[in-house]
C-alpha cells in the first residue's frame, strides 16, 4: 500500500501484522482520486475519514494538500498507527479521532466538503450512514459523501445519490 501522488508519492504505508483492516486496493483509491481531481480543488478541502482503518485515504488526501482531514477509527492499534504515521510524514492537518464512526457521525457538530466512509462490508447499517450525515447537515454546500462498499449495496434509488464507481470488487457511491 502506498501513497499515489502529491507531496509523498510512493512512499510506502506499513502496518503492523496484527491490523485486521481492509484497506482501499491502489488501484481504485488511484481511480477515486482521478475523479476527485477533477471534481474538486483538493487543496481547499477539509476531509472527514469514517472507519478510517489504515489512514490510506486520508494520508493521500494530506499528501495532495488537503486543508484538514478528521480520521475516525475505533480500534486503538488502527488509531495509534495512523497517529504515528501522520506524525512520521509531517501530515500536522489530520487529527486522528478514537471513537465509534456511527456515533461520532450522530453527534458531530462540524461540516465537511468531503466525507469518506468505508465501513466493513459486513457491517450492518451501512444503509444508514448517508441518511445520518444528511439529517445532521454534515456537507458543506456542494459537499460530498463518498461509500465505499461491496456490490451487495446497491444506493441508486437514494434521494441524494450522485453517481457510482465499481473497481474489482470495490464499488464507491457517490451522494450530494
Amino acid at each position: 500500500m502506498r501513497i499515489i501522488s502529491g507531496t509523498h508519492k510512493g512512499r510506502n504505508i506499513v502496518p503492523p501484522h496484527n491490523f485486521h483492516a481492509r484497506p482501499t486496493t491502489d488501484f481504485a483509491k488511484e481511480n477515486l482520486f482521478n475523479i476527485l481531481n477533477n471534481t474538486v480543488d483538493i487543496s481547499k478541502l477539509e476531509v472527514l475519514d469514517l472507519f478510517a482503518g489504515t489512514g490510506s485515504i486520508s494520508f493521500e488526501f494530506a499528501s495532495r494538500g488537503a486543508k484538514q482531514i478528521d480520521t475516525v477509527e475505533l480500534n486503538g492499534i488502527h488509531h495509534a498507527f495512523i497517529k504515528q504515521t501522520a506524525r512520521k510524514f509531517g501530515f500536522e492537518q489530520i487529527h486522528a479521532i478514537k471513537t465509534n464512526a456511527l456515533k461520532f457521525i450522530s453527534f458531530c457538530s462540524a461540516t465537511y466538503d468531503i466525507i469518506f466512509a468505508d465501513p466493513p462490508y459486513e457491517m450492518s447499517g451501512i444503509d444508514k450512514i448517508p441518511d445520518t450525515v444528511f439529517f445532521h447537515n454534515l456537507l458543506n454546500e456542494n459537499g460530498l459523501l463518498i461509500i465505499e462498499h461491496s456490490c451487495k449495496y446497491d444506493f441508486g434509488n437514494h434521494s441524494r445519490f450522485y453517481d457510482n464507481r465499481h473497481y474489482g470488487n470495490v464499488k464507491f457511491t457517490f451522494f450530494k
